[in-house]
């Protein structure tokens, strides 16, 4: 019986020990961001990992424990050795196989693997493999066949085969449903109140400690587990009326009329959103110099929004966040569902009811994650996408690049009935980072890449604008140009927790506007949601549908944004902005000390904001 038993503790001292080398892969991969950071703290990743390590190792054993007791107990039965080897090695190819994706997946959107990554995967699998070929693929492989070397060879160390038969049949099955139990426990996680979550990882206000803690085998499951028609509200900080109440004085329609800024009623409108184009990379957003040229030039002549943030941090929720007004939803994409995205209000729907034509331009795929049914939905009347491009334009991994896609825009806006409502999703500065031609910013590193493909963007814009100085529609055109996101380059070291990664440029363009605004620069905080009703209002249409939307024109609107990450919300004002972990329940990021009602009040609006943005999603 004691080599029974024996097996048993060498079979789960093997998946803690697999779990430990996965865990020191992840930190060391991420040395770079933990420099800073004391041997201690370092030690503590693997001390509250040790927790969740375990609960996860009760799940891979509940088939192979199973199978245990049956053999021991049942006479005659056996099985051989190589079922448990077959089982354990598939799962620690499996494994291995999880934690080099999920390199790639933490340094673009700042989380672990989880089901929206999959999600995003399956439904546009050419995207997803243009967007993780900017990874170093050696260094990749390597870690994989390292990984997985490692694992196999502590599996024959610790685990050898033989159950022995002998011993007292009620003893065996006594001890055998004992062995079961402390099994159950492991998965629970102990007899506490709560069962195992990822809090009980969380130990540090540096998020990446804490990621590093987690199991990322056990945080994915239970994210599968959840992720579809949960009806369970996972940021609720408040009672459900007074979340709403806080929501309201935040978005209420102030009184009073708003600053006119546009000399004319029914501008032509085309609405520009820039991939990936951060605050980071704009000189007159404390950016870098020299990658924005063209549009430091047109922020100049045009009204500019210098404290403007992206909702978060994925293409897929700023669209619906600049064209539909509503925030993103932490784990969630309302895009991608069609019985909720159909529900919301929409610019081109807004603007086809007031008599304009309305068309979306993108140079990739439009059924990316869902887009082409949420633009079909809200009265996009015609959208061009790389389908419409022949194949010499199609050089991108992504599809055309944006030199020909506003090229074919500017050739089908002067056939287009005006007044119009045009919106052009641009892809070039996505990973993995590909040009047309020769590289601004020399050099291979990601960063540089990054740059370059950024300054094509820009100068592509520049290019549009010239040439659409030259058309007929230009003088009664008021044009848009935001961000659909920000990004972690080409700093490389703002963690998605850091609202600079979300600060993104926010321009109105054009004749259109009164001279006396040309040049001028409008600080107050807001939002990509923000454009709704700043857009509406201009024009005399009605904004109310656009609940999460304020008027960034008028004098009493609130310096107030709010962002959100999977297992996080950010909050800004005028004075301060914070970031807090809904996980850890803690503030891991504080712009000043402020003071204590000050902050308090704030982080209480960011968590009313995240409460009621994803009940209205579980309701829509």
């Amino acid at each position: 019986m004691f080599r029974n038993l024996t097996l048993l503790v060498r079979y789960f001292t093997f998946w803690i020990l697999f779990f430990f080398l996965e865990r020191l892969v992840f930190v060391l991969y991420n040395a770079d961001k933990l420099k800073s950071t004391s041997f201690i703290e370092i030690v503590q990743v693997f001390v509250y990992g040790l927790w969740m390590d375990a609960s996860m190792v009760g799940y891979i054993c509940v088939i192979p424990l199973l199978l245990f007791v049956q053999i021991w107990v049942i006479r005659g039965f056996r099985l051989p050795f190589r079922i448990l080897k077959i089982y354990s090695y598939f799962l620690i190819i499996l494994f291995s196989i999880i934690t080099v994706v999920n390199f790639n997946i933490y340094r673009e959107w700042g989380t672990k693997i989880n089901y929206r990554a999959f999600e995003f995967a399956f439904s546009s699998p050419t995207e997803a493999i243009a967007s993780s070929v900017s990874s170093p693929v050696f260094l990749t492989l390597l870690i994989l066949v390292l990984l997985i070397a490692g694992g196999v060879l502590l599996f024959r160390l610790l685990v050898k085969p033989g159950v022995e038969k002998q011993g007292n049949i009620f003893l065996k099955i006594s001890v055998g449903l004992f062995i079961m139990g402390l099994n159950f426990l492991a998965i629970r996680g102990g007899w506490q109140l709560a069962p195992m979550n990822e809090s009980m990882a969380y130990f540090s206000l540096n998020p990446l400690l804490n990621y590093a803690s987690v199991n990322t085998e056990w945080s994915l499951i239970h994210d599968f587990m959840n992720a579809r028609y949960s009806s369970k509200n996972v940021y609720s900080f408040f009672k459900p009326e007074e979340a709403k109440a806080i929501v309201k004085t935040l978005y209420n329609k102030p009184e009073g009329n708003n600053t006119q800024v546009l000399r004319v009623t029914n501008p032509n409108i085309v609405v520009i959103i820039m991939e990936s184009f951060t605050g980071n990379v704009v000189e007159s957003l404390g950016g870098e110099k020299g990658i924005d040229p063209e549009m430091e030039k047109l922020i100049a002549g045009g009204l500019f929004f210098n404290e403007v943030y992206s909702s978060g941090s994925r293409t897929d929720k700023g669209v619906v966040s600049v064209l539909s007004a509503f925030p993103a939803q932490g784990k969630r994409s309302i895009m991608k569902e069609n019985s909720k995205q159909v529900k919301l209000p929409a610019l081109p729907a807004s603007f086809a009811q007031n008599g304009y034509s309305t068309s979306f331009y993108y140079g990739g795929e439009s059924r990316f994650f869902n887009m082409k049914s949420y633009l079909l939905s809200h009265n996009y009347q015609k959208i061009i996408d790389r389908n419409d491009f022949p194949n010499l334009d199609l050089s991108s991994k992504w599809g055309a690049y944006d030199g020909p896609v506003y090229t074919k825009m500017l050739a089908e806006l002067t056939n287009q009935q005006a007044p119009f409502f045009s919106t052009f999703l641009t892809l070039t500065n996505h990973e993995p980072f590909d040009l047309p031609g020769r590289s601004h910013f020399p050099g291979d590193d990601t960063g540089n890449k990054f740059r370059s493909t950024a300054y094509y963007a820009d100068s592509c814009l520049g290019a549009f604008i010239r040439e659409a100085k030259k058309k007929s529609w230009y003088t009664n055109t008021l044009f848009i140009m935001v961000a659909d996101h920000g990004h972690h380059l080409p700093k490389g070291d703002l963690e998605i927790s850091d609202p600079q990664r979300y600060r993104i440029p926010l321009l109105f363009f054009g004749d259109v506007i009164k001279p006396e605004f040309r040049g001028v620069k409008i600080n107050k905080v807001g939002n990509q949601t923000d454009i709704a009703a700043t857009l509406l209002n201009q024009l005399g249409m009605d904004s109310n549908p656009y609940v999460w939307s304020k008027d960034l024109l008028h004098p009493k609107s609130p310096d107030f944004s709010f962002f959100n990450w999977d297992y996080g919300l950010g909050v800004i004002n005028a004075d301060q902005a914070l970031s807090y972990e809904t996980v850890g329940k803690s503030v891991i990021y504080k712009r000043n000390p402020g003071s204590k009602v000050g902050n308090e009040k704030l982080l209480r609006d960011g968590k009313a904001c995240m409460q009621e943005v994803y009940q209205e999603f579980i309701e829509y």
